[in-house]
């Protein structure tokens, strides 16, 4: 352990809490744009493009963690060979004494780099394998032989040697004899070693490397003892191999510069490493934006502000050091400054797994705005990165899937920072070519493209599928190809139903007026008070509420109406409706209730989709008491009950409804039963008895008059294979709609059985005993019953997942599908994590095109929760997720026949909704406006595509059919008025005619 004085000084230095005086530089202007910035702007969505041809794709790697033969040849110990020999415990008893083998096994280093396709490769020359003392006097012959070989081979493919002088491996007879580091007698050796590379390779080699992340050799091999030499507790031995190393990088520039530089033709520079923090929470206050870029200053400005600005350390390091840091004379700091030809940037784990404390930041994976930082601060330097990539467990082989999304980030933030921002980066270096010896993690980690299993004699390379993806990336150059994400302008069909959903529909009875169930009689003012007062002894007689006289239903109206849509649906409370569960019990009431609603609707031209049970995750499963407590859709008699419940509905509100939604998401109910696989799956089967039942019943008794359709809506989310070069990612996804959506449709429009692909699943789990599941037993009568039971399909779609195969042991559901769900980083997401991916929808329809035939489609329920208040993420998601279901329509002539968004209004703190709730005055967000324009262009037309749909716009617009229907009581007791009137008058006409006439 460190010590606490170490801690004491270096907290304060590094962390930079409080709030000081820093250098000039505008890097603080990162963090106060990212509190402007709208995520989901073009410039920080998922770029595709391309980088610019002359761009430089690598793959490095480090001499101690990859070449083994640490004692052959006449190669001297390093300090890390000592530190792992005597550290057994810390390191598990493993060394790098052969790792990866590069030195022997360096062609096929060199055939996995051919394979790759990059045009550099970034490796570390071994200071003691060329001289073993430290100092420069005759090389190891041998050691030399090595490194010519492969740099004469790397040329002969044409791929760039990019070079590393001193990547941590200090021959440990410097470490002995002078101290390391500490001692400044390291910065002319190190330039004598400099000066001899550069003699002896300089002609070949164009781009040069001094040292590998200095802040890590300082912070970890004399702070927290972590990194060779291991020592800890002297926090001014920290500061002196800082200005050790930089002054040994300095010199050695110098060297370059002045004695190789003209005839050679190369560029030097020293790779800096960081990490990139935000504050917490996104609080981008002053204080906040300086508490960051303080600890940007404290590691990454440690060692750039004095090569990349004026020679000398931050400001904020000087003041929070109390007198410990060590200070440049002003030679110095003129020989400092501008030792650099370029930026060499390292972004990689071991910058973040720091002991650091981050008081109240977090650190961020955002490599764009680490770069645009370097960028602002030290004046747009030319970039080259010769370090990102990220680790895996030390269990993964070759199938890294999440070293694939990370890799994709990373890429894609550079590519934004070439295109967006300007930042000049000229190359990218994948981090690292093979597996190897991950410093203090030893083997318990692996950064490879490569994958090497250190224990085979063969230490065969074979590629990873992040290796696989990389290779691709190089070989598009990026990230080509936007046809995913084009726009469309066009419009749907006439007839395309627009609406918008809601779960269960709550019921409020009691009317907006006292006078339809107070009998009392009232005299307003009589004391002048202003007051009502009742007089006694007087009772009129009460009427029954009519539909106008809810204010709850004429505010949902007001509502539904804003959004110009023509459908709307919801869910009607089974348990209200028959308490019992049963016909004994009528809530007519209810009833009367759900009538008015459909009906109102009718009068403003808007239809209504009724779903007669969508299930609650509370109160019972949205189910009678009763059924539930018997077991609920554990129970085939739940299923005779829903039929009778339906029936009742069908012949109370059947006039007025043209469709009809048996059961929501019947297949995510099911999980709802999740005790055992057979629980699930009896559940299943049982709700899709009792759809089939419904949906008999009212093709029997009901469509003649009534003329709907019935049908239930599933849960339709979209699934991509998690690593698409892997055979059984991709079986997963197709298992994954089996079992999700394939368990529903197959026996409705096809088979009237489950999917083979499910019962030959279960079956093979079954034999290799890793289930005991097994699906229901349709009998042939019901296979009748259920074949065909459904007048269209029904989709709720809300996102995209990728699926991951991974076997499982286990009878639920959930081991069944043997799937993991992950997300693609890259992907937008909302604040409950559901990722935006606007082309899942349009594959989800395509599937069921390809699977069912060209059955009609509608979209039930399709949205996204959003709580800002802008509302610019639904507003977002509408649009495009509505453009790719026009592509289906237009260009893969899917036959979609309605959109409806989820939801109508939010029940309690904003989420979903495209109203807020009323503990919010049920004011209307953003996207409604949004929402309603689409309805009323009925898609997305072009000037010169403008179609209007006349008889639909006749009906929208018949504002005087509306006026008449709305007002009926009213008219009525007006024209019985004027008949009266008439009546009156001609009566006394009559007569007196009558009395004038002769007799």
């Amino acid at each position: 352990m460190y010590s606490l004085g170490l801690v004491s000084h270096l907290a304060f230095a590094l962390l930079c809490v409080g709030l000081v005086a820093c250098e000039p530089g505008d890097g603080r202007s990162v963090w106060r744009r990212m509190s402007s910035l709208n995520s989901l702007n073009e410039t920080q969505l998922f770029l595709y493009d391309t980088f610019p041809q002359d761009f430089l794709w690598g793959a490095g790697t480090a001499a101690f963690q990859t070449e083994g033969a640490w004692d052959q040849d006449g190669k001297g110990p390093s300090i890390w060979d000592h530190f792992t020999h005597s550290q057994h415990i810390r390191f598990g008893n493993v060394t790098a004494d052969s790792s990866s083998d590069s030195y022997t096994l360096w062609h096929n280093d060199l055939a996995a780099l051919q394979h790759l396709g990059v045009q550099t490769y970034g490796f570390s020359i071994s200071w003691p394998r060329l001289f073993p003392n430290g100092t420069v006097g005759a090389a190891n012959k041998k050691g030399l032989e090595f490194y010519n070989r492969l740099i004469d081979s790397l040329k002969k493919v044409n791929i760039e040697p990019i070079v590393t002088l001193y990547h941590w491996d200090l021959p440990l007879a410097l470490q002995l004899k002078n101290g390391g580091w500490k001692s400044e007698s390291l910065v002319e050796i190190f330039n004598d070693y400099a000066a001899f590379c550069f003699q002896t390779f300089g002609d070949r080699v164009k781009y040069w490397v001094t040292i590998h992340n200095p802040y890590l050799i300082a912070w970890h091999g004399y702070g927290t003892g972590m990194h060779a030499p291991g020592e800890t507790g002297n926090s001014e031995a920290v500061f002196a191999v800082v200005h050790n190393l930089i002054k040994a990088h300095a010199n050695a520039w110098h060297t370059y510069d002045k004695h190789f530089r003209k005839l050679q033709g190369g560029f030097v520079s020293i790779a800096l490493g960081s990490h990139w923090i935000v504050p917490g929470k996104g609080n981008m206050n002053p204080v906040n934006v300086e508490r960051c870029q303080q600890s940007m200053e404290a590691v990454l400005g440690w060692f750039a502000a004095p090569i990349y600005g004026n020679g000398d350390y931050p400001a904020v390091l000087k003041n929070k050091s109390h007198g410990l840091i060590p200070f440049f004379t002003e030679d110095e700091k003129k020989h400092i400054s501008g030792t650099a030809d370029f930026f060499a940037f390292s972004f990689g784990p071991n910058n973040f797994r720091s002991a650091l404390a981050k008081s109240g930041q977090q650190a961020s994976l955002n490599m764009r705005q680490a770069l645009n930082w370097i960028k602002l601060e030290y004046n747009k330097p030319r970039i080259l990165i010769v370090e990102t990539g990220w680790f895996t467990d030390h269990k993964v082989t070759t199938e890294d899937t999440t070293a694939i999304y990370l890799m994709k980030k990373f890429i894609n933030q550079v590519l934004q920072a070439i295109k967006h921002d300007g930042v000049d980066v000229f190359g990218y270096t994948a981090w690292s070519l093979v597996d190897g010896f991950e410093w203090q993690y030893a083997y318990n980690s692996r950064r490879g493209l490569f994958y090497v299993d250190k224990n085979s004699k063969e230490k065969t390379r074979i590629p990873k599928t992040s290796a696989l993806f990389y290779k691709q990336i190089i070989k598009h150059r990026g990230f080509p190809g936007r046809e995913i994400n084009q726009p469309i302008r066009g419009q749907f069909p006439c007839d395309f139903q627009w609406g918008v959903s809601d779960s269960t529909l709550q019921v409020h009875l009691t009317p907006s007026s006292p006078q339809f169930t107070d009998p009392n009689l009232y005299l307003w003012n009589i004391t002048g008070d202003g007051g009502l007062h009742k007089i006694s002894d007087v009772k009129l007689k009460t009427r029954s509420a009519q539909c106008t006289a809810f204010s709850a239903i004429r505010n949902h109206l007001h509502l539904v109406r804003k959004l110009k849509v023509d459908h709307y649906r919801f869910g009607l409370n089974w348990s209200l409706i028959l308490p019992n569960g049963d016909l004994s019990a009528i809530n007519t009431e209810a009833l009367t209730y759900y009538r008015c609603v459909i009906t109102e609707l009718r009068k403003h031209n808007i239809k209504s989709l009724v779903t007669l049970y969508h299930p609650t995750h509370h109160h019972h499963l949205g189910l009678p008491v009763s059924l539930h407590s018997a077991g609920g859709w554990l129970n085939r008699s739940t299923a005779h009950a829903f039929r009778d419940y339906a029936d009742l509905c069908f012949k109370e509100l059947g006039e007025w409804v043209g469709l009809w939604i048996t059961v929501n998401e019947p297949n995510r109910l099911s999980h709802a039963y999740n005790a055992s696989s057979s629980d699930t799956y009896t559940a299943g089967h049982n709700l899709m008895m009792a759809h089939a039942m419904a949906w008999q019943l009212y093709d029997k008794h009901y469509r003649v008059r009534q003329h709907g359709l019935v049908s239930l809506s599933l849960h339709a989310d979209w699934a991509e294979p998690a690593n698409p070069y892997l055979p059984s990612h991709a079986a997963a996804v197709q298992r994954f709609l089996q079992f999700e959506l394939a368990w529903f449709l197959e026996p409705i429009f096809r088979t009237g059985d489950y999917p083979t692909a499910m019962h030959h699943y279960l079956r093979e789990k079954n034999i290799e005993g890793l289930s005991q599941s097994t699906l229901p037993h349709f009998t042939d009568k019901e296979k009748k019953i259920i074949r065909g039971a459904a007048d269209f399909v029904a989709l709720n779609h809300f996102t995209t997942h990728l699926v991951i195969h991974q076997r499982q042991n286990g009878s639920r559901y959930e081991h069944d599908l043997d799937v993991n769900l992950m997300s693609d980083i890259t992907w937008p997401s909302s604040p409950l994590g559901f990722s935006v991916v606007p082309w899942g929808i349009r594959r989800v329809l395509n599937w069921v095109k390809a699977n069912y035939g060209n059955v009609s489609l509608y979209i039930t329920a399709n949205g996204v929760d959003d709580r800002s208040y802008t509302d610019e993420l639904r507003t977002f998601y509408i649009r495009h997720y509505i453009e790719e279901v026009l592509k289906a329509h237009q260009q893969d002539n899917v036959n979609i026949k309605g959109y409806y968004i989820w939801k109508l209004q939010d029940t309690h703190v904003p989420q979903f909704g495209l109203f807020n709730s009323h503990y919010y005055k049920s004011s209307s967000k953003a996207s409604v406006q949004f929402y309603s324009q689409l309805v009323t262009s009925n898609g997305f037309p072009s000037e010169k595509q403008v179609r209007s749909c006349e008889d639909k716009d006749k009906q929208k617009n018949c504002l005087l059919c509306a006026m008449i229907l709305e007002r009926k009581p009213l008219l009525f007791f007006g024209v019985c008025l004027l008949i009266i009137v008439a009546l009156c008058i001609s009566v006394p006409l009559i007569y007196q005619r009558k009395r004038r006439k002769p007799y």
